[in-house]
């Protein structure tokens, strides 16, 4: 997400709604506004933001971290999020990377 405080960007609002609907197939998913950015929901579970720029990441974990980092993922502050590249975003793959996160306990 942003810096507490920062205002809503037109870029973060456009990304949360194309998140939402690429993963509608999943079902479940919503956004909340969250510090500039947008928070990612599963079923009331966050496993996604979109940042005050617009750009997305998904949490990760050990494993997910090497796959995401050999594709040049960058790790979202300290959060452990990383960014989703344009062309797993513009694939079915992002599906499947959503999935993968939302499993994250």
């Amino acid at each position: 997400m942003g810096q507490k405080g920062a205002q809503h960007s037109n870029e973060s609002q456009l990304s949360a709604e194309l998140v939402l609907e690429k993963l509608s197939p999943i079902g479940g998913i919503t956004s909340k506004k969250m510090f500039g950015g947008h928070g990612i929901f599963h079923e009331g579970k966050m496993f996604g933001i979109v940042d005050s720029n617009g750009n997305i990441a998904l949490k990760v974990d050990g494993l997910l971290e090497k796959e995401y980092l050999s594709l040049g993922s960058k790790k979202h502050g300290k959060m452990p999020y990383y960014s989703v590249s344009n062309r797993i975003f513009n694939s079915d793959e992002f599906i499947e990377w959503a999935e993968k996160s939302i499993s994250l306990k």
